[in-house]
């Protein structure tokens, strides 16, 4: 039964370091959005005509998609953690 426990324990730890690396590679990003923001004119840009327009407005999507993709990337593998998490669990309780 401790054999059991200890690899548990073991696989929550694995766990735990690859949530731990997912959320400093989060937290990369954050700190480039927040750069991001605060590398924004507080006055109105001159942007020109209206294809300049489009083609600022495209970069900024692009980022969003980009931004949104990571973040879902996250939430799946933060959900799949939980889910070996929850596993194990299940396992132990079942056992006693």
């Amino acid at each position: 039964m401790e054999h059991k426990i200890s690899e548990m324990l073991e696989h929550m730890s694995h766990s735990t370091h690859h949530l731990a690396r997912v959320l400093e590679a989060e937290r990369h990003v954050t700190v480039r959005l927040s750069e991001i923001v605060q590398a924004l004119p507080d006055v109105e840009p001159n942007i020109g005509d209206a294809s300049d327009m489009i083609e600022h407005t495209q970069g900024i999507a692009q980022n969003l998609i980009g931004y949104l993709n990571s973040f879902a990337d996250f939430q799946e593998t933060l959900a799949a953690q939980l889910a070996i998490v929850i596993r194990g669990l299940k396992e132990a309780e079942d056992e006693e």
